[in-house]
C-alpha cells in the first residue's frame, strides 16, 4: 500500500519541478500590444530600415523569467544579434553596462523590452520588426539575469565566452536604481 502512494507522490513532485526546464518552442510571448502603437525612439536600425510604429509591452512582467531554457536562449540571442558589440558581455562599452545597478531607462521587463523594440535616442537601435517578439522577451529575461534579478536556478550557470566574468547565476543581485532622465525623454514602458 505504501509503495503506490510513495510512487504517486514522487511522480507529482517530479511533475511540479519541470517548469524550470520547460522548452516551449512555439509559445507566443502574449505580453505585447496587438497593434503597433509605439514610436521608434532610436533612428538606427539593423539591416533594412523599417518605417512605422512597433508593439509595446502590455504589462510589466516577462513571460520567461522563470524558464531556464528561455533565459539560455536569450543569452545565445544576445550574442547572435551582436548585443555584445555595444554592451561587451554586459560590462558596458559603447552601450551601457547591464550587470550593475544603474539603469537609465528602467530595469523592469517592460522598459527593457521598450529599449530593444523602440530603441533609444542616444544610440540603441530599434529592433522592432527585426526580431520576433518571443525572442525579444527571451533577451529581456537574459538581460535581467545579467544583473542577478532572476532566481539562481533559472539564470545561466556557465559562460560561453572567454570573458572572465562570473556566470549569471553566481552574480550578486544588484540593487537597481533608475538614473534621472531629462524631462523630455520618455521611458517607453507600458501605459498605465
Amino acid at each position: 500500500m505504501k509503495a503506490p502512494l510513495l510512487l504517486t507522490l514522487a511522480f507529482l513532485l517530479l511533475l511540479g519541478g519541470c517548469e524550470r526546464e520547460a522548452r516551449r518552442f512555439s509559445t507566443p510571448a502574449r505580453n505585447q500590444s496587438a497593434d503597433q502603437t509605439a514610436d521608434r525612439s532610436g533612428s538606427l536600425q539593423p539591416g533594412v530600415a523599417l518605417t512605422g510604429k512597433v508593439r509595446q509591452a502590455l504589462r510589466d512582467d516577462s513571460p520567461y523569467d522563470e524558464n531556464a531554457y528561455a533565459v539560455n536562449q536569450g543569452k545565445q540571442l544576445f550574442r547572435w544579434y551582436n548585443c555584445n558589440g555595444c554592451h561587451s558581455n554586459g560590462g558596458g562599452g559603447i552601450g551601457p553596462a547591464l550587470m550593475d545597478g544603474a539603469w537609465k531607462y528602467g530595469s523592469d521587463p517592460a522598459n527593457i523590452h521598450a529599449s530593444i523594440v523602440q530603441g533609444r535616442p542616444e544610440g540603441m537601435p530599434s529592433f522592432g520588426g527585426h526580431i520576433p517578439d518571443d525572442q525579444v522577451w527571451q533577451i529581456v529575461a537574459y538581460v535581467r539575469a545579467m544583473s542577478g534579478q532572476l532566481r539562481k536556478d533559472v539564470a545561466p550557470s556557465r559562460g560561453d565566452t572567454l570573458s572572465p566574468t562570473l556566470p549569471e547565476n553566481a552574480r550578486p543581485r544588484e540593487t537597481l536604481r533608475a538614473e534621472q532622465l531629462p524631462p523630455d525623454e520618455p521611458t517607453g514602458g507600458p501605459q498605465r
